[in-house]
């Protein structure tokens, strides 16, 4: 049976743990079918004897290492190839202002959801609202208000993983709404058959921040005190949100790419810019722009996930030089095991600012 591998979050898989309409065992991202049917699509797929090179080469070239650190050596300098970004001293937003990013191709976000829309029907804690972006006119869920007036109260926007929204992105916020935040999950561009381009995390900033300033509207939300965090990709994108804007008042990252350069690598899908162009990529990469976060940071990872433990840290350690309050936080488990934990530290770190 062959091995496939989810193009969000890196993780393997057999092909026979997909169902029909499939979202990946580890992350949950949704994953689209082929034409025929007969397999996902967007998947690297491998068979099971394409290991045996690998294998011989560490066993070969690192056997005392791997002896020495229980394997793991040989399998973390396989994932951790890092950009040779050099640091950047201009601020991320004023970067922006200046740069214009060139789309290769224009389309949907690279797994849409299945229905072409948003899932029917809204929790009863849920309502949806719209907000504009750009010109383009998008939606989200967010917290009901009460059935009384009372205080204002803090409130998270929450980024949801992969590239389309769904009930179970909502669900996984929930622990922020059983903390008593308002919560907000915006839908992106090019997201569950709304308009605009897929720009793989540069426009879909402008998304995030035009929901937050949406959910400072919200009659009971206290404006003064918005928080942004995301899982995944929505991870990655609340890294660029608050070196962008002054918005929120602190950002939690679960299992974001600080650096897209080798993100892009890992992907199996076709990408919307020119991958030799390192402007491009460096203008995804938070880890480029490491001295530009706007509120304190943290930057949370899987003790599984050594794609990401590099540049985390690395990000962290940058950000802390410049002297700001950015720190890098491994948590026991993978891409999903691994959220639970660090979303109860982040509820934490939010309350505490």
């Amino acid at each position: 049976m062959p091995l496939v591998r989810c193009v969000e979050c890196g993780e393997w898989s057999r092909l026979s743990e997909f169902a029909d309409r499939p979202r990946c065992p580890a992350c949950r991202a949704p994953i689209a079918l082929s034409s025929e049917g007969d397999r996902p699509r967007d998947l690297e797929v491998r068979k099971q004897g394409s290991y045996k090179p690998l294998l011989l080469a560490l066993l070969g070239g690192g056997l005392v290492l791997l002896l020495v650190c229980g394997g793991l050596v040989g399998f973390i300098v396989y994932y951790e190839t890092r950009s040779t970004f050099p640091e950047q001293k201009e601020d991320y937003a004023d970067a922006r202002a200046r740069f214009q990013t060139r789309l290769t191709r224009q389309g949907p976000a690279p797994a849409d959801g299945p229905a072409q829309g948003l899932p029917e029907g809204l929790p009863p804690e849920a309502r949806e609202v719209a907000y504009v972006s750009g010109g383009l006119r998008l939606k989200a869920w967010v917290s009901a208000p009460p059935p009384f007036p009372g205080p204002r109260k803090s409130a998270v926007l929450y980024l949801h993983n992969g590239f389309a929204f769904g009930e179970d992105d909502w669900e996984q916020a929930r622990p922020f709404r059983d903390a008593g935040f308002v919560v907000m999950v915006p839908v992106l561009r090019a997201e569950n058959g709304q308009p605009g381009a897929y720009s793989m995390f540069y426009n879909e900033v402008e998304d995030v921040l035009a929901a937050a300033e949406e959910l400072a509207r919200q009659p009971h939300v206290d404006p003064t005190r918005l928080f942004v965090a995301g899982h995944s990709t929505g991870g990655t994108l609340t890294l660029l949100a608050a070196m962008t804007s002054k918005r929120f008042r602190a950002a939690a990252a679960f299992s974001g790419s600080p650096d897209q350069d080798s993100w892009a690598r890992s992907q199996t899908f076709p990408l919307p810019i020119d991958l030799n162009n390192k402007r491009e990529l460096q203008m995804r990469s938070p880890l480029a722009f490491a001295r530009s976060f706007k509120c304190p940071v943290r930057i949370y990872y899987g003790s599984q996930e050594f794609f990401f433990k590099g540049p985390s840290e690395e990000t962290a350690s940058l950000a802390r030089k410049a002297g700001l309050d950015v720190q890098a936080v491994s948590v026991p488990g993978d891409h999903t095991t691994s959220v639970s934990s660090a979303m109860r530290q982040a509820i934490a770190f939010f309350r505490s600012k």
